[in-house]
């Protein structure tokens, strides 16, 4: 089903996630609709605090045409979507620079610079305990989930001069969840 995106301001979004101890229905369920959400809202990516849940799990959904033509390559052994339960980053390489947005921020973009490789140790929806190494959108893309899952947003991730940028955006965002500035 479905599910409404928490957007900036919802204090959901810096709450830290609680380790996944068990793969229930319940679980499984919550996988079955933050793909459906993230779909809905075509995204790339989406943390269960983004729907307002605080368990450890993310979901990705990277497009073969949206990566660049070496990472695509790269990363091409990946099988989407990815659905990663407690990921860890436990290794990071190298930089990149590119636009970047989030469904939790709507209309707002900006250039970050991140790891352009990340080695992510998750369990699957299986219960196995996984570790696969990517690059490119979908490295940024895991960077991203991650973050949600430990309450850092894109706003904490932006320059000064970026948010200054973006101030009337982003108080509009918190006065719509109900948030005083």
């Amino acid at each position: 089903m479905v599910q409404p995106i928490v957007t900036f301001g919802d204090d959901a979004l810096r709450a830290k996630a609680r380790p996944v101890t068990e793969i229930t229905p319940e679980i499984r369920q919550l996988v079955a609709d933050m793909l459906e959400s993230m779909q809905a809202a075509r995204g790339v990516g989406l943390a269960a605090e983004q729907i307002g849940r605080q368990e450890s799990v993310c979901v990705i959904d990277v497009p073969t045409d949206a990566e660049k033509e070496a990472y695509a390559a790269f990363n091409a052994s990946i099988a989407m979507p990815l659905v990663m339960l407690n990921p860890e980053i436990t290794a990071m390489q190298g930089k990149q620079r590119d636009e970047e947005g989030c469904l939790s921020f709507p209309e707002i973009s900006v250039h970050l610079t991140r790891a352009v490789e990340v080695t992510v140790a998750y369990t699957d929806l299986e219960g196995t305990r996984r570790t696969l190494t990517a690059r490119g959108l979908l490295a940024r893309a895991i960077q991203h989930e991650t973050d949600h899952l430990n309450g850092v947003l894109l706003v904490d991730r932006m320059s000064t001069l970026q948010r200054a940028s973006m101030a009337g955006k982003l108080r509009r965002l918190r006065a719509q969840a109900g948030a005083s500035d």
